[in-house]
């Protein structure tokens, strides 16, 4: 018999010992056997018998125990006997180890470049995309030297920059076999994936081909993941533009763009009022659920070091203990996870964007999603970092800034994306609405120098919050209100543990009864208003202030600060047609010399 053959004498069977789900705890029901999707795919690549393979299926879904047990089977049966698993981050390394040692299959995860070869008593090497990178060469040798089977965790890494795909293919083109796993939408530009199959559609754009799919919605039905219930909060939010003019505008009302990405930045500035707000109704979110989880624990998500560290310091204010702070170039950021993951009195965690598969704690629960970055797949990892299901009917809540673009994220949680060659760059830039701050490449670092330029120029003046809604399987609910009101503490006491029915029909309860408890004399019908109008008032406006600034050499940001200063009100585009008019006849009564 030829030696592939002996893959199917040994069976679904091998390697029974897997523990389900890594780092700790089985979901409900799966101890000692795989998932239903986990066996489908482990037979559907016993079937195939491929070189390549692409299983994507959704964070907390159980890739890495699939990934093993293939592994274990292609082990024993004697097809592969040297195995090499490429993964994103240095901490990732540590964790694929631990799990494949609890298998009995030992991978070095300290390997290093200059090493040359792993010791006898490893299988095997964990390495990173950036170290194959760095000297495809060796890796091609060692893959070469034996029958390599190749790992690839989350393989869209392998497009993050030319030298990557390209050392990746070097490496690891004669390996015997090739794994490739994800979790969420490839990528947001059109850099091709190693060792991917892309088939036409009918569009004739080239889409990327999964052997085997499976998503957040189907594994929500399985009860596989946690069901996510996202609490969006709006606010009134002021700064001062780069030319010196002062603006307003409600956190989430229509406006433009430029006008909703600064009043995103002013939400998420530490000195304003909208983060400590959020973070006082997310850490008694956070106590609610630790009623039934007692171990629950809380992520914040951060855009740059300064923020990480003021936000955790609101939070050592609030909670009485230390908070955990991973920064992305913190050598000990491991250490640092490990410790809070293996802690269970230990609250609050806040992460430097290090969170696309950098950051994997299963007891993690209650989620707040401070940063700017908005492209579907940091999102969709940043939203995976708390979806693991550990026991049944654990719901997870992740609080965020009510603006479109993660509002529509979070409604279409249950989509399935695949990665697209062939698309104009335009129809990705028009996609993203302009508000998408770097691709994944950059999701473990800090923000740009240019962007640090551009914050000098920019100053967030003041900020509050207010709860909007809550958005959860497709659909919204709460019809807004205070800080600590009823209409919020309905949403925030729901319990830690349900079914996704059962969150469902509470959701619903308490939007009826907000709506019971509404005054049944509504506010009378506003005019419906003139757009043109008001166009031709902003126009006259602002010609008007041009015309002063030229008399006066006053600098227009200023007279429209000067202005509002004495009539009220928000900024010019945000003003009503009664605000502009008055500021129409006070500049009017400025060129004439009375104040």
């Amino acid at each position: 018999m030829e030696q592939s053959e002996t893959l199917f004498d040994v069976g679904t069977d091998v390697g029974r010992s897997l523990p389900p789900v890594y780092p700790h705890r089985a979901a409900h029901g799966t101890a000692g056997t795989l998932r239903q999707w986990q066996q489908e795919a482990l037979d559907l690549y016993i079937q195939k018998r491929p070189k390549d393979f692409l299983a994507v299926a959704t964070p907390g879904a159980g890739k890495t125990t699939f990934a093993l047990r293939v592994a274990k089977l292609l082990v024993e049966s004697g097809e592969v006997n040297r195995i090499y698993v490429v993964a994103p981050t240095e901490h990732l390394k540590r964790q694929w180890a631990d799990a494949a040692g609890r298998v009995g299959l030992a991978l070095d995860p300290n390997f290093k470049n200059s090493d040359g070869r792993h010791g006898r008593q490893y299988i095997g090497v964990v390495v990173t995309y950036a170290q194959v990178a760095n000297k495809p060469a060796l890796h091609r040798n060692k893959t070469e030297a034996a029958r390599t089977l190749v790992i690839f965790d989350e393989i869209h890494h392998a497009g993050d920059a030319l030298s990557w795909g390209d050392g990746v293919r070097e490496a690891f083109d004669p390996a015997v076999r090739r794994l490739a796993l994800t979790g969420t939408p490839f990528r947001s530009d059109t850099s091709p994936i190693p060792f991917v199959e892309y088939v036409e559609d009918g569009a004739g754009v080239r889409r990327s081909k999964a052997d085997y799919a499976y998503n957040y919605g189907p594994a929500l039905k399985d009860r596989v993941v946690r069901p996510v219930v996202f609490m969006a909060y709006s606010g009134n939010m002021r700064w001062r533009t780069s030319a010196g003019e002062e603006m307003e505008a409600q956190l989430g009302a229509a406006a433009t763009k430029d006008i909703t990405n600064h009043a995103w930045r002013t939400a998420l500035n530490p000195e304003g009022e909208w983060i400590p707000s959020v973070l006082r109704a997310a850490h008694q979110r956070l106590l609610k659920v630790r009623d039934k989880i007692d171990d629950a624990g809380g992520l914040v998500i951060a855009t740059d070091h300064e923020t990480a560290r003021a936000y955790a310091a609101q939070l050592d204010e609030l909670t009485g203990q230390k908070t955990t702070v991973v920064l992305s170039d913190d050598k000990g950021a491991s250490n640092q996870i490990e410790k809070f993951s293996d802690d269970p009195s230990r609250l609050w965690m806040v992460a430097v964007r290090m969170v696309s598969e950098g950051v994997d704690v299963p007891r993690l629960c209650v989620g707040v999603y401070a940063t700017s970055t908005s492209t579907p797949l940091f999102f969709a990892q940043a939203v995976g970092r708390f979806v693991r299901l550990r026991k049944k009917a654990e719901v997870a809540s992740v609080f965020l800034p009510s603006v479109p673009v993660l509002t529509t994220l979070a409604n279409e949680m249950e989509q399935e994306r695949d990665h697209a060659l062939d698309v104009p760059r335009s129809a990705i830039e028009n996609a993203e609405e302009g508000l998408d701050d770097e691709l994944l490449d950059a999701a473990n670092k800090e923000e740009r120098g240019s962007d640090q330029l551009e914050r000098g120029e920019f100053a967030a003046l003041h900020s509050n919050a207010s709860f909007d809604k809550v958005l959860f399987d497709g659909a919204e609910f709460g019809l807004g209100g205070a800080m600590g009101s009823e209409e919020e503490l309905d949403f925030l006491g729901i319990p830690g543990l349900l079914e996704p029915e059962q969150v469902s029909t509470l959701l619903r309860q308490h939007q009826a009864d907000q709506l019971r408890r509404k005054p049944a004399s509504a506010a009378p019908a506003e005019p419906v208003i003139d757009h043109r109008q008001l166009k031709t008032l902003r126009a006259t406006l602002n010609k008007s202030v041009s015309a002063y600034a030229a008399k006066t050499g006053m600098h227009q940001g200023s007279i429209h600060t000067k202005l509002r200063d004495v009539c009220g009100g928000p900024a010019v585009g945000q003003a009503t047609q009664t605000q502009l008019e008055e500021r129409l006849k006070t500049i009017q009564m400025w060129f004439v010399g009375r104040k």
